[in-house]
């Protein structure tokens, strides 16, 4: 199912990619034999690798999925790609420069995959630098307790991570859909967009908890402090999705600055730790790394398209008042 899942996107996106030289059914196998060489080459690499076995099964469920992704394409293609209709409705909901930032949000969803403390709590960059600089110096150094003994945060109680867990959550959630927001046209249909957004956030979560653990933990991340926070994220965006861009943007920027000073100072989630010692790694994706980057990487990205268009007002603003 994951590798159907994989190649499903790529042999549709390969069908529109060759769109007009090469239509229909042509486009279609062509799609599928570039897929089918490209999965026969990572099988194949896979021999080299003491930790992977290549497996024929996932060859034909690779090929399978990109088999009905290219189906798929060949029957979209005529009406989202002649006629425009991507464009056309690109032109008609978001504003005329969100290309680049469109992209970036897109990648919010991935940015789920990799195991994590905090539900929406990316960009976890302390606990690295802390194992780093104990390597380094020869003795055990944690940046975040140094952070949170300066300034006198102690959690003794379990509460205290329950609402340390409903602060991340919501801010990290606020900030991603309000980095959507301020993308948007008043015309277009903002709930929908943004409902989608978080679902597909969370249907990512539940299939990457359940894979890389079990199918019983698939929900393993909706913990009492996740729930709240999913909760007050909700309403706080609710309240917002019709405010001006300029504010959207603002607050989505602090919201995501708010979310990882948190998420940097708050101590490891001991039941969290007790889980991962359920993961194996490489059982399922072999994308680990990549998958991390997105965790690490997405919300300083996100804050420097931001804080960029907050300098530069005039020319996102320009022409949206609609």
């Amino acid at each position: 199912l994951t590798n159907v899942a994989a190649y499903l996107p790529l042999g549709l996106l390969a069908v529109f990619a060759l769109h007009p030289l090469q239509k229909g059914v042509r486009a279609a196998l062509i799609s599928i034999a570039g897929c089918a060489a490209l999965s026969t080459l990572m099988e194949a690499v896979q021999t080299y690798l003491p930790s992977r076995v290549p497996s024929n099964l996932d060859l034909l469920t690779n090929i399978t999925g990109a088999a009905i992704g290219a189906a798929t394409g060949m029957l979209l293609a005529p009406s989202f790609v002649d006629q425009g209709r991507f464009h056309l409705l690109g032109k008609r909901w978001f504003r005329h420069d969100s290309s680049r930032a469109m992209i970036l949000l897109a990648l919010w969803p991935l940015a789920q995959i990799y195991p994590q403390s905090w539900l929406f709590g990316h960009g976890q960059v302390l606990p690295g630098i802390s194992v780093w600089l104990s390597a380094w110096l020869s003795e055990p150094i944690d940046l975040g307790a140094l952070l949170m003994h300066s300034i006198h945060l102690h959690i003794t109680h379990i509460w205290h991570y329950w609402l340390l867990e409903t602060i991340i959550t919501a801010s990290g959630l606020t900030g991603a859909l309000l980095a959507l927001l301020c993308l948007l046209r008043r015309s277009a249909p903002r709930t929908m967009l943004t409902g989608c957004l978080l679902a597909l956030a969370i249907g990512v979560k539940s299939l990457a908890c359940a894979l890389f653990f079990t199918p019983e933990n698939a929900f393993v991340w909706l913990t009492p402090g996740a729930f709240g926070g999913l909760l007050i994220g909700v309403l706080m965006v609710a309240g917002l999705s019709f405010a001006p861009a300029i504010v959207q943007r603002r607050l989505s920027a602090f919201s995501l600055l708010l979310c990882l000073m948190m998420v940097n100072l708050t101590p490891a989630n001991h039941y969290f730790i007790v889980t991962l010692q359920a993961w194996s790694q490489g059982k399922f994706l072999n994308f680990n790394g990549t998958a991390q980057f997105f965790a690490l990487c997405w919300p300083f990205v996100a804050l420097y398209f931001l804080l960029q268009r907050l300098h530069h007002p005039a020319s996102s603003e320009s022409g949206n008042n609609d």
